[in-house]
């Protein structure tokens, strides 16, 4: 997959996509579903979202703080794209120059004249242009004007519950990442690269890969079971794991972080591109009277993220 950022010089392969549009954090369900609205129109297939997030954007235009709410970082956002055979990955700069387009002015020179789409899929709740103003009809109406065509993907349910980012976050808040997965249709994965930690699992005799969190919608803190895919180095390969997400009460008042013991596993990982899928919520976490109560504790995690893979 290709990945382009700059729309206003875009080399001749890279225009004529029949694409799909929107922010697509998680990449669930709903989300496939526009891309397949995109897909088999005898052009390459491509995707058109926006970085940094708009919302994150107009946070900071209004000098406001907000919690972390995104379910992927760009990376994970390209690599699964590219797992579900996207061509080109347009991440549009989203900057002043964007927020401040009119929806005629962005259809015009942004999708016609810098991409030149041929075709876009949008879902129902599509909006765009300063002010949100535009949407699915307006859209409909500027593809007839500019000479590219549009489909509308109706939203998605699952189990009678749409299939949303904000759906999606409720589950993993709340220590359920199957319903999660369930609605993404995929594992829920964080991803990154392995960082240097204390080496107090190493101590303990249970070495970690830890990851950083920063700027990610935190799932319920605690211990899962996880499959680990690492992406990157000579140790490249699908693995079992337990992952701890917190602040390690133990240790004093920490920022959360990812620490994944992987299974049957020896190699140095420092520096490598990892994703950590969480599968099953297993405990909450917890402070314990001793090192020796952690380790005990640790021994039955590990024995019961097993059962659970």
């Amino acid at each position: 997959m290709e990945r382009y950022s700059d729309w206003k010089s875009l080399p001749k392969s890279a225009r004529g996509a029949s694409v799909a549009m929107g922010n697509f954090d998680g990449l669930h369900l709903g989300h496939q579903s526009v891309i397949d609205q995109a897909r088999g129109r005898g052009t390459p297939l491509g995707v058109i979202s926006f970085e940094p997030h708009p919302r994150e954007f107009f946070a900071a235009r209004a000098g406001k703080t907000i919690a972390p709410f995104r379910l992927m970082n760009p990376e994970a956002r390209a690599n699964r794209l590219a797992k579900l055979g996207v061509d080109f990955l347009y991440e549009l700069p989203f900057n002043a120059e964007l927020a401040d387009q009119t929806a005629e002015a962005f259809a015009r020179d942004v999708l016609a004249q810098g991409l030149g789409v041929s075709h876009v899929a949008v879902g129902g709740d599509f909006r765009f242009g300063k002010g949100r103003e535009g949407d699915t009809a307006m859209l409909l109406d500027l593809g007839q004007r500019y000479g590219f065509d549009v489909t509308i993907a109706p939203l998605l349910h699952v189990d009678g519950v749409e299939a949303s980012s904000t759906a999606i976050r409720t589950a993993l808040a709340e220590g359920r990442p199957r319903d999660a997965a369930a609605m993404l249709g995929h594992l829920h994965r964080i991803e990154g690269a392995v960082l240097h930690g204390e080496k107090r699992g190493r101590e303990l005799g249970y070495p970690t890969a830890n990851m950083s969190v920063a700027g990610l919608h935190l799932p319920k803190l605690g211990v899962y079971a996880v499959k680990i895919d690492v992406l990157s180095g000579p140790h490249q390969g699908t693995y079992h794991g337990a992952a701890s997400l917190g602040v390690r009460p133990m240790f004093g008042e920490n920022t959360p972080n990812l620490e994944t013991y992987i299974f049957d596993f020896k190699g140095d990982l420092y520096g490598e591109h990892v994703s950590v899928a969480l599968v099953d919520y297993l405990r909450p976490e917890m402070k314990f009277d001793s090192l020796e109560a952690l380790v005990a504790q640790m021994a039955l995690d590990c024995d019961r993220a097993r059962a659970a893979l």
